[in-house]
């Protein structure tokens, strides 16, 4: 069965935008007959009891998913499965680059700043030996390419740059890169709808994602949410999360809906006159409620 999904990370409480964002991966799979799965990216920062809210305020605008909410913290055992793969592959090279000195060193001719510039790519098995023993060792993908085309429904054809990305970090944890294409191929996830700030992060993905022998999915970048500034919405800008607002008496379903122009009581209900070719390509300018 092939799926959407809604992936937050359990960093914090979700905001407006997070919730709006939600609801277009819901309407989008569930008007293409797909199921939805939810998934918690806990890979990283974790805040306690911040999935019990994420989940119950997508609950109380009435979003539902398929199957049970799967944990990244959980799957360990598929990412090493598949970074063993591009390893016996010759596709790994180990890499012990601070992120300050990527930062730092002039990028790869073909690549935006700080894109990887290759600097541990063909190091000598002397050489790998000497820095190990001094730095920590991270892993990184030996890109074949330096580009690579995707799909998007909003954003048409979008050809974007694939560098060396880390596929394992320096402090042994698993990098989103590779997690996310594991998680998504497995998971049967044909439909990815996000941020539009993450369309840069497409190609790369898509690319990894042939290597492992899955089909990238149809992506469809979404506007943000920003505050009156053009910023990223965040904590700092007042009432953004549900039951903020719900204790300003916002119907948040409502407030989300208008912004996108859609009608209905229930996402049930918006699922008669969705069309994702309708989703406002300009970002939401949020107005902190009276």
């Amino acid at each position: 069965m092939s799926s959407g999904r809604f992936a937050p990370s359990p960093s914090g409480d979700l905001h407006v935008g997070n919730l709006r964002t939600a609801l277009l991966a819901w309407l989008c799979a569930r008007t293409t007959g797909r199921d939805v799965v939810l998934r918690i990216e806990d890979l990283d920062r974790v805040r306690e009891g911040a999935e019990q809210r994420q989940l119950a305020d997508l609950a109380a605008l009435g979003l539902d998913w398929d199957g049970p909410v799967v944990h990244q913290s959980q799957r360990a055992r598929f990412y090493d499965a598949a970074l063993a793969s591009l390893a016996g592959r010759g596709l790994v090279f180990e890499c012990f680059c601070t992120r300050r000195e990527v930062l730092e060193a002039p990028s790869a001719p073909h690549g935006p700043p700080g894109s990887y510039p290759g600097t541990c790519r063909d190091l000598t098995a002397s050489e790998r030996d000497e820095r190990r023993r001094e730095r920590p060792v991270a892993l990184r993908l030996r890109a074949a390419v330096a580009d690579f085309t995707v799909e998007d429904v909003l954003h048409g054809t979008v050809t974007g740059v694939v560098d060396d990305v880390v596929l394992r970090r320096g402090d042994g944890a698993v990098a989103y890169n590779l997690a996310v294409v594991v998680d998504d191929a497995q998971q049967g996830v044909d439909q990815v709808v996000r941020g539009d700030d993450l369309l840069s992060s497409a190609p790369r993905q898509a690319y990894l994602a042939t290597l492992l022998g899955a089909t990238p999915p149809t992506y469809v970048h979404v506007p943000l949410a920003l505050n009156v500034d053009g910023r990223r919405l965040a904590k700092r800008d007042g009432a953004v999360t549900r039951a903020e607002l719900v204790d300003r008496g916002v119907d948040v379903l409502a407030l989300i809906a208008d912004s996108l122009g859609l009608e209905g009581a229930t996402p049930h209900d918006m699922l008669r006159t969705f069309d994702v070719a309708a989703i406002p390509r300009e970002p939401w300018i949020v107005t902190p409620p009276a």
